[in-house]
């Protein structure tokens, strides 16, 4: 008889095979699944490839193919030319072309050697840093390449980069809101999130659908239920009316093309450590809602947070398989969160799979606040990152450094102590002129899992996530008179950037977290039992001396994993790109890179028969094969 694991296995094989293969319009002759036609591979968000030609034993030889920049002279005057060149893109190929946005528009390029085929600028703006997405096309339409800039859907001709003008008015639809990030095209269905300018009325946060043949509107789903929704009454009187954020922010969706099924995940509330104005659970804030992915339509949802205080919403949409119990399929998802645990669920019901207990947290002391009381934490798999401090995790000389260590403890000792009372530590009331503890809350601002999301190998029954583990400091004080909110977080008077962090600049550049690393983490779980089936460090702090560099490196994007038995991934603030042997976590090949390769990395085959793997890194695309 087969264990369940070994069910798990094929079952899950089987489903991510169909989905890659219906994800792929066009693949290179003799190569099954060459390409890389979508964000995360397909619409199950596997990030998985099932190429081999790269595999643990020559990954080793792997070295630069080719490099292309992505600056170009950028026409938007909004956040100035620096932000326009901080690319978060994954590139998808194609039909033996690569697309990518650039800093003034997107590019067509050749993958074997990133010549340019076509570069469309675009006038009056700049395209979303994170991707593109591709519609094969029909009826006499040919291929596009779908795309958002600010508050405008745009295709072009996948062909040669001109404006489609059969879609929307002339090439492009007015969104009306924002959407900074990349479409999810499913059939005919281009569906898009929103994210939230300052100053904007309510209902914002919405995800909305577009006709891929004709740029009409579809659907739009309110994620702040109105009258007579299901949702509403978790918002007390009229808090739900003109709410901001709950909006669907992330880099990409997933969806279960077999059910018609698409997966939202959803923001926090605003305003975030305040919430006096909105008791309740505020749903869908800090939820995953499963919608009808043609109509819209609700199905189900779950919440991670109650009333959440901390931006802790799960930032990725989940990723998709199945898993076996009792001798039956179960279809499944793994919700990746900023408060560092993962939640298993049946992608089906939204009910959980490996179980959540609802459990007492610390409670809220300020002024008209009502925190819950409870909150969902999974039994299984265990926290992906760390949730708790106490004063024995306080970095000492052994753990790094006698600088490092004595800087730690003088910040700690300036801003009069920190306090940390378990997960979901609420933020601290600073009455005027107190000077009470400052609230330490792990995971910080940033997670935990980030936008990244997770990447799975079906031959494994692996999934795969990268965290980091960096607290925030801060409490809640009076805001100023006349602010739409009473009360909002104050930060300990620190010098730089990461002033709300906790943490130091150290010597010779870059911040370090004052607790024991690691400070970055790379997890396997094993999805047939939650449990963990490896976990090892991501980055290195080059300043500590050998033996010690090895405590994980802040993160927010995610890995990608192939057939060959890699897991590829970048994300770290060292500035390495990094392969790992799936099956154990031992690291296999690192380069370093000149900027930081802040993205989701991608493979293919090229025409030339060979595997490709590329990262970009902050403005340039930079892909690597192994020597021949």
């Amino acid at each position: 008889m087969r264990s369940a694991a070994t069910v798990f296995v094929a079952t899950f094989a089987v489903v991510s095979t169909l989905l890659v293969q219906r994800g792929s319009t066009e693949q290179a002759p003799g190569q099954p699944g060459a390409d890389w036609p979508m964000y995360r591979h397909d619409y199950a968000g596997t990030g998985f490839s099932p190429l081999t030609q790269i595999d643990t034993r020559n990954v080793g030889r792997l070295t630069q193919a080719w490099t292309v920049s992505l600056d170009q002279a950028s026409s938007a005057p909004a956040g100035g030319r620096t932000a326009q060149l901080s690319s978060q893109a994954t590139p998808i190929v194609v039909g033996g072309r690569m697309y990518v946005p650039t800093a003034d528009g997107v590019v067509a390029l050749e993958p074997e050697t990133g010549k340019q085929v076509w570069r469309h600028r675009l006038q009056g703006g700049a395209p979303s840093r994170r991707g593109v997405a591709y519609w094969p096309g029909e009826s006499g339409l040919g291929p596009r390449i779908v795309f958002t800039a600010g508050r405008r859907l745009i295709a072009l001709s996948a062909r040669t980069g001109a404006i489609d003008a059969a879609f929307g008015q002339q090439g492009e639809v007015d969104l009306v809101v924002p959407y900074n990030s990349v479409p999810l095209v499913f059939r005919n269905v281009v569906v898009v999130g929103a994210n939230s300018p300052p100053g904007s009325p309510g209902g914002i946060g919405n995800p909305r659908a577009y006709d891929a043949r004709t740029g009409a509107k579809l659907w739009e789903f309110n994620s702040v239920p109105q009258p007579g929704e299901p949702g509403h009454d978790t918002w007390e009187g009229d808090s739900w009316k003109d709410r901001l954020g709950v909006n669907a922010w992330p880099f990409y969706f997933t969806a279960d093309e077999a059910r018609g099924l698409l997966f939202v995940p959803l923001a926090s509330p605003i305003g975030g450590a305040y919430g006096g104005d909105r008791k309740g659970a505020n749903l869908f804030g800090n939820a995953v809602v499963a919608l009808d992915a043609l109509t819209g339509r609700y199905r189900w949802h779950f919440q991670t947070i109650h009333h959440d205080l901390w931006d802790a919403d799960p930032p990725a949409p989940p990723g998709l398989f199945d898993v076996t119990q009792s001798g039956r399929t179960v279809p499944a998802l793994a919700l990746t969160t900023k408060s560092g645990y993962v939640y298993v669920l049946n992608r089906e019901t939204g009910q959980p799979i490996f179980g959540v207990t609802e459990q007492p947290v610390a409670q809220s002391d300020v002024p008209g606040e009502q925190a819950s009381a409870t909150q969902p934490i999974p039994v299984k798999p265990p926290p992906i990152a760390r949730v708790a401090y106490t004063d024995a995790d306080l970095v000492t000389a052994a753990d790094t450094s006698p600088e490092h260590a004595r800087a730690c403890a003088e910040m700690i000792a300036g801003i009069g102590g920190v306090e940390n009372r378990g997960p979901f530590t609420p933020w601290r009331y600073r009455a005027d002129g107190a000077s009470p503890k400052v609230s330490l809350v792990f995971p910080g601002g940033t997670g935990g899992a980030n936008w990244g999301g997770t990447a799975s190998d079906a031959g494994l029954g692996l999934v795969f996530v990268a965290t980091q583990d960096v607290g925030a400091l801060g409490w809640v004080e009076r805001g100023r008179e006349g602010a739409r909110f009473p009360y909002v977080r104050g930060t300990p008077e620190r010098q730089g950037p990461g002033r709300g962090n906790f943490d130091v600049a150290m010597p010779g550049g870059g911040n370090w977290p004052c607790q024991k690393p690691p400070w970055g983490r790379l997890t396997a779980i094993n999805m047939a039992t939650g449990d963990f089936a490896w976990q090892v460090p991501l980055g290195t702090t080059d300043q500590l001396p050998e033996g010690k560099q090895r405590t994980g490196r802040p993160g927010v994007a995610g890995p990608i994993a192939t057939a060959g038995g890699l897991i590829f991934v970048a994300s770290t603030d060292d500035n390495r790109f990094r392969a790992f042997n799936g099956r154990t976590g031992a690291e296999l090949w690192t380069t370093r890179l000149n900027q930081r390769g802040n993205a989701n990395p991608m493979t293919y085959v090229g025409a030339n028969g060979r595997q490709y793997v590329a990262i970009v890194a902050t403005e340039r695309v930079i892909a690597y094969s192994v020597a021949q």
